[in-house]
């Protein structure tokens, strides 16, 4: 089998923690590469999802909404008791 060399700029500090990942998992950064480059190859997509898409927990109107929700309850207001509910094993 011949082989080549692939060339990739990374940022240092990104490489040691990944040289640090893949020694905990008994591996190294080339064998890592290559097992990344045969999952593109073998599903003919990234094997993860790529989006532009937001978490949800962390959109605009839900960080807003909870930002409400504590300051509510740290002002007394808007607080609703519960009662508990106790659940036996069976």
């Amino acid at each position: 089998m011949d082989y080549t060399t692939f060339s990739v700029r990374i940022e240092s500090d990104v490489k040691k923690q990944f040289d640090s990942f893949c020694e905990a998992v008994g591996m190294n950064a080339s064998t890592a590469f290559n097992m990344f480059v045969r999952a593109v190859l073998r599903e003919r997509r990234l094997p993860f999802d790529i989006t532009t898409e937001v978490d949800p927990f962390y959109s605009e109107s839900n960080m807003a909404h909870l930002k409400k929700v504590i300051a509510d309850a740290k002002a007394g207001i808007n607080m609703h008791e519960h009662e508990l509910l106790e659940v036996e094993d069976e």
